[in-house]
């Protein structure tokens, strides 16, 4: 097993590569979520998968950050839905 992340931007990076997995893989959902508004529902269990995933590769002190969580917004939100109509925008 790889030693854990303990570097901030190392760790920011590794979560943007998560949420880009999660954009790439579930671009249906995705682009439903974001019309109907329901992003973070639709798509919960594959968040907490990638937060899971985030948390086991990260030391405590990253995990209790909000790293993952901005990755999730800058990706799912900024970069890949703001093309996408919806009543959010």
């Amino acid at each position: 097993m790889p030693p854990l992340i303990d570097k901030a931007e190392r760790a920011r990076q590794f979560a943007r590569a998560i949420a880009s997995d999660l954009a790439m893989y579930n671009e249906a959902k995705l682009s439903q979520g974001i019309i109907d508004d329901t992003l973070f529902d639709l798509m919960k269990e594959e968040i907490e998968e990638g937060r899971a995933h985030f948390q086991s590769r990260v030391t405590p002190e990253i995990a209790a950050t909000n790293l993952y969580e901005r990755a999730l917004v800058d990706i799912l939100l900024k970069q890949r839905g703001q093309h996408i109509k919806s009543k959010i925008w």
